[in-house]
Parts: C-alpha cells; structure tokens; sequence
C-alpha cells in the first residue's frame, strides 16, 4: 500500500468529509418530504367492511359491521404488546341517534 504524504491525507480527508454532505443518500433527487395532514375535524372514511369491537382484542365480541364509507371520527390511537395496532373511533350520529363508540384494527 503506497504511503501518502501530509498534503494528499488532508485532501483525502477534506474530500471524504465535504463531498458526503453535498451527495443525497442514494444518489437520488434531493426534495423535500411532503407531509400529507388531515383538516381539523374532517372524518376518515373505512375503505371496506369493518368490524367495530367492543374492545381492542381480535376475540372481543362485534358491536356492528361498518359499511364501507362509513365515517368515523378516531379518538385514540393504542399499540397491542403483539404490535398490532388500534383505533378506537366514533361512528357519525344518525337522526335521533348517538354516535356508536368502539375498536377497529388498523391494516
């Protein structure tokens, strides 16, 4: 291995230092990230039949089906020890009607 002298070691490390920070990870395009949030209040809609439990348990008994494009207001959010996560939601109150409260699986 050829020995490099004090002016090739700072080159050498001058540009292992600096030409990192000018390369994007990857090589790619650098951008910024696009952050994509909800508008205050506005509901989420459940994108196919869903079962609202009782409580945040996979075995927990079904209150109701969910039709798909039901919309549901999310008022918390829980992480089971096994990983799997949970939303506890609202369903919008019907004419004459409260709004029904349970779990959902999140996908």
């Amino acid at each position: 291995m050829p020995v490099l002298g004090p002016l090739q070691t700072v080159a050498v490390l001058g540009f292992a230092l600096v030409a990192p920070a000018a390369l994007p990870a990857g090589g790619a395009e650098c951008r910024p990230v696009e952050v994509r949030r909800r508008q205050g209040r506005e509901p989420l809609l459940a994108t196919g039949s869903v079962a609202l439990r009782c409580a945040p348990e996979q075995q927990a008994p079904v209150l109701t089906q969910l039709p798909s494009g039901e919309p549901l207001q999310v008022v918390r959010r829980w992480r089971s020890p096994r990983g799997r996560q949970w939303f506890q939601v609202q369903t919008n109150p019907g004419v004459g009607e409260a709004g029904r409260r349970g779990w959902i699986a999140a996908l």
